[in-house]
């Protein structure tokens, strides 16, 4: 392995841009209150551990390579990000999304859910397969095993991925007040459903690198 602190300064950069993992966080963290943002992080987290298992036995050249696993995978996450999105706007219509946030921060449809909804939002997502697969080796010396490489690659990955993210809850869990005012949560919650849907329509439209 080469350059290792040039590899996590690029991780940083990458994992705070807003995504779909993002957009899902935020959407629980207000629904449901920290405990829901924690709960999507965990499920991104161990979906992130899977993805780096899979690069280093090399099932993400093969998905990627292959153009009908890939629009599997492709159609399967679009499909689920557009009903996220299209679920979080719907209850926005029936002012569900302001009426379930307990006195306790906790709404009783989200908590069962959060852990999947992260988990499958990251997991069905083939662009984080090409991630591991296009950026990891830029960091390995040619010629060289990548298994543990790759391993302690992903594994940087999803740790600063936990990282960030804790950081995140926080933050939108210590504005709470503001963020969970029935106005500001409509605003939000508008916004991340029409994130989603986004998402999901580009996701749609991801060619396979064949």
């Amino acid at each position: 392995m080469q350059h290792y602190y040039l590899f996590i300064l690029m991780c940083i950069l990458l994992i705070i841009l807003p995504g779909p993992d993002t957009a899902m966080t935020t959407k629980n963290t207000l629904a449901v209150g920290r405990s829901g943002g924690m709960k999507t992080l965990f499920g991104t987290c161990c979906a992130l551990l899977i993805h780096t298992f899979a690069a280093v036995v090399g099932l993400s050249a093969i998905i990627v390579k292959s153009a009908f696993l890939f629009s599997i995978f492709k159609y399967a996450g679009a499909i689920y990000l557009t009903y996220i999105g299209f679920k979080t706007l719907w209850s926005l219509k029936n002012n569900e999304a302001a009426a379930s946030v307990e006195a306790n921060g906790e709404n009783k449809y989200g908590k069962q859910s959060c852990f999947r909804q992260g988990f499958l939002t990251n997991l069905l997502n083939p662009k984080v397969a090409i991630f591991f697969l296009t950026f990891l080796p830029q960091f390995v010396d040619r010629g060289s095993d990548t298994f543990f490489p790759f391993l302690i690659m992903g594994i940087t990955y999803t740790v600063l991925t936990l990282f960030w993210f804790i950081l995140f809850i926080h933050l939108i869990n210590q504005i709470s007040a503001f963020m969970k005012k029935p106005s500001t949560q409509k605003v939000v919650q508008g916004i991340t459903g029409i994130a989603l849907l986004g998402f999901g329509l580009k996701l749609a439209l991801e060619k396979s690198r064949t």
